[in-house]
């Protein structure tokens, strides 16, 4: 996609010319609410903003105007050596025509503000990568005008075919910008609150009784097993393919499975139900994983998502009354349904989920509906989970 010229030239112009009057003398920035402070023996260039926090005041010093910071503290003129140590570990400032897109996607990636999880890092890495193709030569400065919101957005549009991608593009270019602006390196941008196509609600879509039948009538065993243990457990593909069979814990009334999830890194406990049971026992002594490919291998959650969707459309299962086909991420409801079953109660199902506990409810109700020959007793077990939920909050 390419840019008009006559755009970048109007944006770098306008980004130049308030660069430049932001380095007149005894300027005063009011932006934000930060308060520049008189400087006195401070390195030469070192930018200082004076702010006001619940405790008194913090003085926060940036290698220069625009440039990283290295130094956070209440006195407004440190003189301790890691102070100067710091501040010469920053290199030299580069001009705003020079600090491009480029440098700031290797900036953000080499700093802390990056997730734990390796999968949300791999996510943020492959996004960052694709904002790089597309404005990696632009100057940063062109973000702070109103025009580059627009750009954002026709870049955004290689993706309309894929609402989740598109929404995806304009999350990460964002989480770049607004760390841009924390750290001193924007003034500001425009590019909050970008439209999103996407939306997500899939609570209708469950895997029934029937559809499970029918689903096990068609795949290979191996398959089969990766679709109970999505509707026993409840957790991600992306969880369920890690699960390990030393992490399943005897209790006094049968097993359970303890379990730290990869998007939020709590510890689940996860009562395993009949069918739960009956897998594990079915596993083969010395195999290290839960589920493990028809050769034995691990699986990858892509890998586990595509075989589901295969043998789905071999069983011809139907779609849900909109189109849409059901996948191995619609277990989580049915699941939802079994936890139930198992005296979890809605707050415990809505924590494993990331659900609220209203979400929780209105998922399992719909189960319900859709699932005659299960209505009656899921519905009972769902009325009485509801009185002991509000009884808790009173």
């Amino acid at each position: 996609m390419t840019r008009s010229s006559f755009a970048r030239d109007w944006m770098l112009f306008k980004a130049s010319a308030r660069q430049n009057a932001k380095l007149l003398p005894n300027r005063v920035s009011l932006h934000s609410g930060e308060r520049a402070v008189p400087r006195s023996n401070l390195p030469k260039g070192v930018h200082r903003v004076r702010r006001k926090v619940v405790s008194g005041v913090r003085y926060h010093f940036y290698a220069w105007r625009g440039g990283p910071k290295f130094w956070e503290g209440t006195d407004p003129n440190p003189k301790e050596p890691d102070f100067f140590h710091a501040f010469s570990q920053c290199g030299t400032p580069v001009s705003p025509a020079e600090y491009l897109t480029t440098h700031l996607v290797d900036d953000f990636l080499s700093s802390a503000s990056l997730p734990k999880a390796e999968r949300s890092k791999a996510d943020i890495r492959k996004w960052l990568e694709l904002f790089r193709e597309e404005f990696g030569a632009d100057p940063v400065a062109m973000f702070e005008e109103r025009a580059s919101r627009g750009e954002v957005n026709n870049w955004r549009k290689k993706w309309l075919h894929s609402p989740k991608q598109h929404d995806m593009a304009g999350t990460h270019a964002t989480r770049v910008l607004n760390w841009a602006v924390e750290e001193g390196k924007l003034k500001e941008h425009h590019c909050h609150k970008l439209k999103k196509l996407y939306q997500s609600n899939r609570t209708e879509i469950i895997w029934t009784s029937g559809d499970i039948a029918q689903f096990n009538k068609h795949a290979p065993k191996w398959v089969q097993r990766i679709l109970t243990a999505g509707c026993e457990t409840g957790l991600r593909a992306a969880d369920l393919v890690q699960v390990k069979m030393d992490q399943f814990e005897d209790t006094p009334h049968g097993k359970r499975l303890r379990f730290r999830t990869s998007k939020r890194g709590q510890i689940a406990y996860i009562p395993a139900t009949s069918a739960l049971e009956k897998l594990i026992a079915e596993t083969p002594e010395g195999q290290e994983v839960l589920l493990v490919s028809e050769l034995g291998r691990p699986l990858t959650a892509r890998w586990a998502s595509n075989q589901i969707t295969k043998w789905r459309r071999e069983a011809q299962i139907p779609p849900w009354i909109d189109g849409r086909e059901k996948t191995l991420s619609d277990t989580r409801g049915t699941a939802a349904t079994r936890l139930l079953n198992a005296d979890l109660s809605l707050r415990q199902i809505a924590v494993l989920m990331g659900w609220s506990v209203r979400y929780a409810a209105q998922v399992i109700e719909h189960y319900a509906q859709v699932s005659p020959d299960e209505s009656d007793a899921v519905l009972r077990k769902l009325n009485r989970a509801k009185s002991l939920s509000q009884d808790t909050k009173m």
